[in-house]
């Protein structure tokens, strides 16, 4: 078996109870055969453009050795250094694959300048932009992060009289603008199936383009796929897909939250992936599925907040189910590409059970309009509620301001939370210059009592940002900006990358609070030495 789950405690209960209904429904042969009736009539139309990930591992065997031979090319010039600019779906999971095939692949999925620039200039270990290939990988060809990272680089191969159709390749779906764009300017293309969404398209050349380019066996990662794909097509109380659907989705009172763990496997960053996949495909109509990435030792793990189920990832689930301390949670262990494969089933499966369209996401564009309007109105930044050591304050609703420090607005917001709520870090920064904020994490849902995601922006925006405005309405917001005298203009627009990065953290606190979610946002003036204040605050 290429995938193994475990279950005790209520989980496994509550997977009896619901087990036999998908078997008799016959839901896992019917979504293997494509049936786009399995989440009614409302979502008929989007599901028969959104199944083609079901036929992903056949369709993306002829891209194997058309990518191994790139790669050959690509190091026989000297060209090792792979950077993937991609948001989501087209940077989660090749990121994943990367990191646990312990190969090199820098992600840029950020608007931070600094980020940006870092990865124009590389660094003495991996080189600069003279071992350098930029994968540009974007689904609509429209994604503006992705484009304004393809602009910057593209500025950057020229100043230094190096030809980008000789350094960028493109993944994009046929006809979008950027496959006109691309294949006008010489650069080499990869077109994938249209009709899987992004979040599902692990498996297709947005997934193995970019691990393949940087050294992954992406062949393995096929046949280990493949070799589950019978597991999860049979309507069986023996299929994992749906165990964990089961298992994640279904219950009285059902867990809304989703703590995902890796304890002793050999993925590294699954989680991350699971993120996006599980919130923007579950987080609308006002309910969902909230995961949320924990550490082992993480608070949430002691507390065991009633509305959190967890999910353990193992390298052993037979070993350590036989551990009291994983009392009532689901531990699961299998190869990098049977999880794909069963996550991807699990997902669609749970979105029947929650009667929602798992293949939308409604509430995305919300935050990209308000962006897009920032940037052409170019408002003057509002002044903050109040300013502490430095750090600016800003609140969605002046009450949050009273107490007139940075932890009484902290345990302000902490109150708003409800008794079935969470709190949501987002830090639009460079995280490669402030990579201790994502500690902050552990402090907040100790400070807060409830389960806590954090999330990189903009880059979260295409993962979570789905859930905040269209799951429950229960989440509060902490956005942790930076103020940098670093910024970098983009070829070709009006804008630079300090300005747009600006726009996209007030875009989506002016969304989050016309959805009546509370927003705290914190401006860092000062960075390295503020975050310690900050963090002194959340304790």
């Amino acid at each position: 078996m290429t995938f193994d789950i475990r279950l005790t405690g209520r989980a496994k209960a509550v997977v009896e109870e619901t087990l036999p209904g998908l078997v008799a429904g016959m839901v896992a042969s019917g979504l293997t055969a494509g049936d786009t009736t399995l989440w009614g009539p409302a979502a008929e139309d989007e599901a028969s453009r959104r199944l083609g990930w079901l036929q992903a591992v056949t369709v993306s065997r002829p891209l194997v050795p058309e990518i191994e031979a790139l790669r050959a090319e690509l190091v026989e010039a000297g060209l090792t250094r792979i950077v993937l600019a991609g948001m989501g779906g087209s940077s989660l999971a090749p990121e994943v694959i990367a990191q646990t095939a312990g190969v090199p692949l820098l992600i840029l999925d950020s608007t931070a300048p600094g980020q940006v620039l870092s990865a124009i200039d590389g660094d003495p270990e991996t080189g600069g932009l003279d071992r350098t290939v930029l994968v540009v990988s974007s689904k609509s060809g429209s994604t503006v992060e992705t484009d304004s990272a393809r602009r910057a680089f593209e500025a950057a191969f020229r100043d230094v009289g190096i030809d980008p159709a000789q350094r960028i390749v493109v993944v994009t779906d046929p006809g979008s603008p950027l496959e006109e764009s691309a294949r006008e300017a010489g650069y080499r293309v990869f077109t994938a199936d249209p009709t899987v969404g992004g979040r599902y398209s692990a498996l297709t050349a947005f997934g193995l383009v970019p691990a393949g380019l940087a050294g992954v066996d992406i062949s393995e990662l096929l046949d280990e796929a493949d070799a589950t794909l019978l597991e999860v097509a049979i309507d069986s109380p023996e299929n994992p897909a749906l165990v964990l659907a089961s298992a994640i989705a279904a219950g009285t009172p059902r867990r809304d939250k989703l703590g995902l763990v890796s304890d002793g496997t050999h993925i590294v960053g699954l989680p991350d992936w699971i993120e996006q996949l599980v919130a923007e495909s579950t987080g609308k109509a006002g309910t969902g599925i909230l995961p949320v990435v924990l550490l082992p030792v993480s608070p949430e793990l002691d507390t065991r907040p009633a509305d959190l189920q967890v999910v353990r990832f193992v390298d052993e689930a037979g070993r350590f189910h036989l551990f009291e301390r994983h009392d009532d949670e689901v531990l699961i262990s299998g190869s990098l590409g049977a999880q794909f494969i069963v996550w991807e089933y699990a997902t669609a499966i749970a979105g029947r059970i929650l009667g929602i369209d798992p293949f939308d996401q409604p509430d995305v564009e919300s935050a990209k309009t308000a962006t897009r309007g920032l940037l052409e109105s170019r408002p003057e930044t509002s002044a903050p509620a109040f300013t502490a050591d430095g750090v600016e304050v800003r609140v969605s609703d002046p009450s949050l301001a009273a107490g007139g420090t940075l932890a009484a607005a902290l345990d302000a917001l902490w109150k708003r939370v409800p008794a079935d709520g969470y709190v949501a870090v987002q830090a639009y920064v460079d995280r490669w210059s402030l990579p201790q904020l994502q500690g902050l994490r552990e402090l907040i849902a100790a400070d807060s009592g409830r389960p806590t995601t954090f999330g990189w922006g903009p880059r979260f925006l295409h993962s979570t940002g789905q859930y905040h405005k269209g799951g429950p309405a229960n989440g509060v917001f902490v956005q942790i900006l930076e103020s940098t005298d670093v910024d970098l203009e983009i070829p070709g627009r009006p804008f630079t990358f300090g300005q747009l990065i600006a726009a996209q953290a007030a875009g989506d606190a002016a969304v989050l609070a016309a959805h009546g979610r509370p927003v705290l946002t914190i401006t860092l003036t000062d960075p390295q030495p503020e975050v310690l204040a900050l963090f002194e605050a959340a304790q």
